[in-house]
């Protein structure tokens, strides 16, 4: 499908929740940040282990203290009144990095925590809510909380460390079950499913009014036809993104096996990405653009679309 069926097609049933532009613009803003608040509730009941009150959204780009060092770009970060640190990240597309991609999240919000000439003990608890539409960890339950544990007597050694993944695809497997007999969890593991038809998508609106407002801020971003655009080229790059690891993978695997080394697969995944960065910009995305959708910064992206032109 093209950019112009995808953007004439496009309507209040059919989108995706789990779009980053639009998950950002529904959970990611002041105005609304009750839905943001009720979906961390939802996830964190337990673990938390008390009701999250308010919360005040923080800066999403974390520039390290060194300009050779990564940058980081978190989808909705924020802070709870209780003092947690809180990353919320949408992937959609499988990178084969989400173990250490989400640990390098975390320790990079857990280090910008301790101010100079603060003490250890000043340190804020970290916690990332990862949203996969990809199944990655072994356990059957869409819902996963890691730690740090002993392995031998399962202590808890500190609770500054929380990974929450949740895997929508394992949800969607799933035997159906009534709106009514849903988990506040389970409404908005439904809701990111995207499986109900709009009946269906009524009831659950009418189940939770957290999720009827982000319904309706949607609906508000889809009449917006530079939010829409936005939207569209988002879903665009990750449909390449996902051709592209499909190639690479089979492309570096081959090469592994040929060489017999892992050192062929990653070749193969770096050229794939460079050839989808090269085929956006053709495309006439912009290099903003570009380092949004493929999560690398501006300079990265200028560097290999300055090598496909020499």
């Amino acid at each position: 499908m093209n950019r112009d069926m995808l953007f004439s097609n496009l309507n209040e049933y059919n989108y995706n929740p789990m779009n980053d532009v639009l998950f950002k613009f529904i959970f990611g803003k002041e105005e609304r940040k009750q839905i943001t608040i009720d979906f961390l509730n939802a996830v964190l009941e337990t673990s938390l282990g008390h009701a999250i009150q308010d919360v005040t959204f923080t800066p999403t780009e974390m520039n390290p203290e060194n300009e050779s060092d990564k940058s980081t770009r978190l989808d909705v970060a924020c802070v709870l009144d209780s003092g947690e640190q809180i990353d919320v990240e949408v992937q959609v597309v499988d990178q084969q990095n989400m173990a250490r991609r989400t640990l390098y999240y975390w320790t990079q919000m857990y280090l910008m925590s301790l101010k100079a000439g603060k003490e250890y003990d000043d340190l804020k608890p970290a916690i990332t809510i990862n949203l996969l539409n990809f199944s990655f960890l072994p356990q059957k339950d869409p819902h996963a909380v890691y730690g740090i544990y002993n392995p031998v007597n399962g202590h808890q050694l500190t609770k500054d460390l929380a990974l929450h993944f949740l895997e929508i695809p394992k949800y969607a497997k799933q035997s159906p079950k009534p709106i009514s007999h849903m988990t506040k969890m389970e409404r908005w593991l439904s809701y990111f499913a995207n499986q109900l038809d709009p009946k269906g998508k009524e009831e659950l609106a009418m189940s939770e009014t957290a999720i009827q407002n982000a319904m309706e801020a949607a609906r508000v971003f889809l009449a917006n036809t530079a939010e829409r655009r936005r939207y569209i080229n988002r879903e665009m790059a990750r449909m390449d993104q996902a051709s592209m690891m499909k190639y690479a993978k089979k492309e570096g695997l081959e090469k592994g096996r040929e060489e017999g080394r892992e050192e062929g697969r990653a070749e193969g995944l770096l050229k794939g990405e460079a050839g989808l960065i090269q085929k956006m910009h053709k495309n006439g995305m912009t290099t903003e653009q570009i380092a949004s959708a493929t999560e690398k910064t501006i300079e990265e992206v200028e560097a290999i679309i300055s090598k496909s032109i020499l």
